[in-house]
């Protein structure tokens, strides 16, 4: 806006909008309270965990508003901790450097977050992020309506989000795995918060080994879901990297029993969905399976995308049951 002065007061008022969005879509305090552009805080993103604020300044021009940002939030929210995660790496490029601290409150580990009648455990200090993916929330609610009942396996689990959800829809069997040990063991507390430890199994792996090694074993699943970190971090990466979700792809089809659900996703902001979709299209074909797309979705409504930059909306994810 022409002759806005940028203050507290400023800050205040997008994130009481932004508040107000929220607090129609959601019954719980956890979701990403101020997205961006769309929220009208360009290069900032905060994320709630109930009574704890992580927020993440990816601009220069944001990194020197954060104290009228903090006082905002202190204003608005009035949270009990509020956590500055500027780690990302696209502060490199502003020449910023990288930090993760507590801005106020105290912190005593990782926090719960809730999704329904769900929880999971989330470490908001060292995690991927923000430690928690808001913006899968619809899909892992979908995914999992499919799983009832069935085996399903999660090859990049991170602490547990698309498995335990399965898990809690009435899977009979999740095999989950991540890079991460840390990761895992957070989702293995949460598995055993909501009770479904007994059909769950959390393990140290590399996706692309693991899927190797379950499809040389033979092993089928009604679901497979793989939710992997972004392959494409800049243009340059994006031929090797559109390669990487057509072997994802494929080594993740074998893995589907006829009549059974793949789950995939992209969250690198430069590969656009046609692509995505040609090259799950191709990994398929090479794992000489053939099916239909049933669903093709982005991120949560708490994610919501400014309409003159549709290149925000960086998150595609695929749903097809294979033949």
């Amino acid at each position: 806006e022409a002759g806005a002065v940028l203050d507290a007061a400023f800050a205040g008022a997008r994130m009481r909008r932004a508040l107000a969005l929220r607090e129609r879509l959601f019954d719980q305090p956890y979701y990403r309270l101020v997205h961006a552009e769309a929220d009208g805080l360009p290069g900032l993103v905060a994320d709630r965990f109930g009574g704890t604020l992580v927020v993440q300044a990816t601009t220069a021009g944001m990194e020197r508003l954060l104290p009228e940002v903090l006082a905002a939030a202190g204003d608005v929210l009035g949270p009990e901790a509020v956590v500055l995660r500027n780690d990302a790496p696209a502060r490199r490029a502003e020449g910023l450097d990288a930090y993760v601290r507590l801005a106020s409150g105290d912190l005593d580990g990782a926090v719960e977050v809730r999704e329904g009648s769900l929880k999971f455990i989330a470490d908001l200090m060292g995690g991927q992020k923000t430690g928690w993916f808001f913006d899968q929330r619809d899909n892992r609610a979908f995914v999992a309506t499919l799983a009832g009942g069935a085996r399903m396996v999660d090859v990049y689990c991170h602490s547990g989000g698309f498995a335990i959800a399965g898990a809690g829809a009435g899977a009979s069997e999740v095999l989950a795995f991540d890079r991460s040990q840390a990761a895992i063991e957070l989702a293995h507390r949460a598995a055993v918060e909501n009770g479904v430890d007994g059909r769950s199994t959390f393990e140290r792996g590399d996706a692309f080994e693991v899927m190797e090694a379950l499809g040389q074993a033979g092993e089928r699943f009604a679901v497979v879901a793989a939710d992997p970190p972004a392959f494409v971090k800049s243009r340059g990466e994006l031929k090797s990297g559109l390669k990487g979700y057509r072997k994802l792809a494929r080594l993740a089809a074998r893995l589907v029993e006829p009549g059974g659900f793949l789950f995939l996703a992209s969250c690198s902001h430069n590969v656009k969905a046609g692509a995505f979709a040609q090259e799950v299209g191709r990994g398929m074909a090479r794992a000489g399976r053939a099916g239909r797309i049933i669903r093709s979705a982005g991120a949560g409504a708490d994610h919501p995308v400014h309409p003159f930059l549709p290149e925000s909306a960086y998150l595609k994810t695929l749903v097809l049951q294979l033949d």
